[in-house]
């Protein structure tokens, strides 16, 4: 007996080793590829100073920024994983090489993801805002402890203040749990406190992904080459070819006019645009038949059916709550992987759910980037401040761990929460649920039918302007027209 316990304990011990050393390996790939994405968009006039101080706390900054954002990714990535670990187990149920694939380690990815995001958004995050912002308390010696104790102390007054409000909000709707709060602050607090960032995070999602849906098929058109029918690339190009050497020359010329000596910079600014313009679209000209009439039908047919089927699913899902609980999302403790398939169609099924949950993921985050409130927050190519860089990790991080919630409550999936991702207070409700479902069908459905009639109305009236065009207006206006404003770029 005493051996079989030994032996049980060492089984336990190597398990709890290789998962360890899994979740690390994870984790660090997504640390790399996080900071490489956050130093291609930081301004490097912040990094490289004379102010040694503020270049380490910049640094530091940093370092708390790629943490939070490769705990965004990790949380975008938790559905799929689950899911498409389930279907290797199903296919492979005997492996040796898949035996490391179990359900202790997925919960124990969900459990990392939830208390990293709790530490990020509560903790590091605000830390890292005041620690930039700080100089030290008044008649203390300069440095960068004088500016982490004044973080600290700052980080504490914001946390009395947050933990008074969500007790007295607490203590407002459900009494016991106030008082409990109290006496266990782990225990209730900390998950009442994040289910009502979830809670926030899933209504910003019902507000960003269908304005991104329907965002999705005009930014995907401008990165395509559109056919011949609807898009005249050679005269853009011609438009632009002209425009480009009438700045040129009004940039040699600066130095004889005192206006353009002025507007140098804009002129500067503005010649860099209309050059990557036209670099752009002289590889636009290149592009072969194929990609040309094909490729972009193609890419506005698979949005549109992704879409649909998105809408599709919800409402199903929205029939579904009305005739079976089950349907409603909750928690679960062991996900009990390689028993069954998630999906009724199979691999098959569970392979369109992880391509729907990462297109509603890209969706909503062009929806954020879209919406007049959160413009300002895109970032730029080597031209985003830190602060920004913290406004963005922080609502990428926001949105990024409401999608697991936001998915298994649309019915996109049939995969349970698993850890404490299924005890927030409001996944109970059935009214909540319900009109959440209707919503984002109703936003969605509305959005979709708006942009594509509208597409179709402005893509006709283009094509018909072209094809009209040379009835009315002979070839040898475009080339006069463009002589003439080159010459009127001589004048000037």
């Amino acid at each position: 007996m005493e051996a079989d316990d030994v032996s049980v304990r060492e089984q336990l011990f190597h398990n709890r080793v290789r998962e360890t050393i899994i979740c690390v390996l994870l984790f660090s790939c997504l640390y790399m590829v996080s900071y490489l994405i956050l130093t291609h968009f930081r301004k490097n006039a912040e990094f490289v100073t004379d102010d040694t101080e503020d270049a380490t706390v910049n640094k530091i900054a940093l370092w708390l920024c790629t943490f939070t954002l490769s705990v965004a990714v990790c949380a975008v990535l938790l559905l799929p994983m689950s899911i498409l670990s389930n279907e290797v187990l199903l296919t492979f149920p005997q492996s040796y090489y898949m035996q490391w694939l179990n359900g202790s380690l997925i919960r124990g990815l969900w459990n990392l993801v939830f208390l990293f995001s709790n530490l990020s958004l509560v903790f590091l995050m605000p830390f890292a805002y005041f620690f930039t912002e700080s100089e030290g308390f008044a008649g203390s010696k300069k440095g960068v402890m004088a500016r982490v104790y004044e973080a600290v102390v700052l980080l504490l007054l914001l946390a009395l203040l947050v933990l008074g409000i969500v007790w007295v909000a607490s203590a407002l709707l459900h009494d016991n749990m106030a008082r409990k709060s109290l006496y266990d602050l782990w225990e209730y607090y900390l998950p009442y406190l994040y289910s009502g960032i979830s809670l926030f995070g899933v209504l910003l999602l019902l507000l960003c992904t269908p304005f991104g849906l329907s965002r999705m098929f005009s930014v995907t058109g401008s990165l395509l080459v559109k056919p011949r029918l609807l898009e005249d690339v050679e005269d853009t190009l011609s438009c632009t070819t002209f425009e480009e050497d009438s700045l040129s020359r009004k940039l040699n010329c600066g130095s004889t006019s005192c206006w353009v000596r002025l507007n140098i910079e804009a002129m500067k600014k503005e010649y860099q645009t209309v050059r990557s313009k036209r670099v752009a679209l002289e590889a636009r000209t290149k592009a072969s038949p194929w990609q040309r009439n094909l490729g972009y039908p193609l890419a506005m047919l698979m949005l549109l059916a992704l879409t649909v089927m998105c809408v599709l699913m919800v409402c199903f899902n929205v029939l579904e709550l009305l005739l079976d609980e089950t349907a409603m999302p909750r928690g679960m403790e062991d996900p009990h992987l390689g028993m069954a398939s998630f999906s009724m169609f199979g691999s098959l099924g569970a392979a369109v759910q992880v391509v729907l949950i990462f297109y509603l993921m890209v969706s909503s985050v062009v929806g954020f980037y879209s919406s007049p409130l959160f413009t300002t927050l895109l970032p730029r190519a080597q031209d985003t401040n830190l602060t920004q860089i913290i406004a963005n990790c922080v609502s990428l991080l926001i949105l990024s761990s409401a999608l697991p919630v936001f998915s298994r409550t649309l019915g996109i999936t049939r995969f349970d929460l698993l850890g404490d991702f299924g005890r927030y207070n409001w996944l109970g409700n059935f009214y909540i649920v319900f009109m959440y479902n209707m919503l984002f069908a109703g936003l969605t459905s509305a959005s979709l039918i708006k942009t594509v009639t509208w597409a179709v109305q402005r893509e006709l009236i283009r094509a018909f302007g072209l094809h009209r065009l040379p009835l009315t207006v002979s070839r040898s206006t475009v080339p006069f027209r463009l002589l003439l404003a080159s010459g009127l770029s001589k004048i000037q």
